[in-house]
């Protein structure tokens, strides 16, 4: 088992997405989505898992339920292509969130 460190927990206040992971030898992985604070105006965030077979072009796996305040939630995914990144979108009026992401990649 190997456990990924995606995103460091820290304040986000924009839509992003992670560095650009390399999964081929792995076949299954549970995401963990932690948020410690949300602020702002009706804030929204929601997270999606993409994969790609060549690292240039991009589809959804799936993507946790819409998240609006503080939590923790676990996705279990397989059926994983050779590279993965993690998408996320921020919106509401003056939003801020603070999560972190990390994986643990399994056989």
């Amino acid at each position: 088992m190997f456990v990924q460190p995606i995103l460091p927990s820290e304040a986000r206040t924009t839509s992003g997405e992670s560095q650009i992971i390399p999964i081929d030898y792995y076949t299954n992985a549970q995401v963990f989505l932690d948020i410690t604070a949300a602020s702002g105006t009706s804030p929204t965030l929601d997270v999606t898992i993409e994969y790609s077979p060549d690292g240039s072009r991009w589809f959804t796996h799936t993507s946790f339920s819409q998240k609006t305040t503080t939590g923790k939630d676990t996705l279990r995914i397989s059926s994983l292509g050779a590279y993965m990144r993690i998408k996320y979108t921020i919106a509401g009026t003056t939003p801020s969130f603070t999560f972190s992401v990390d994986i643990v990649f399994g056989r």
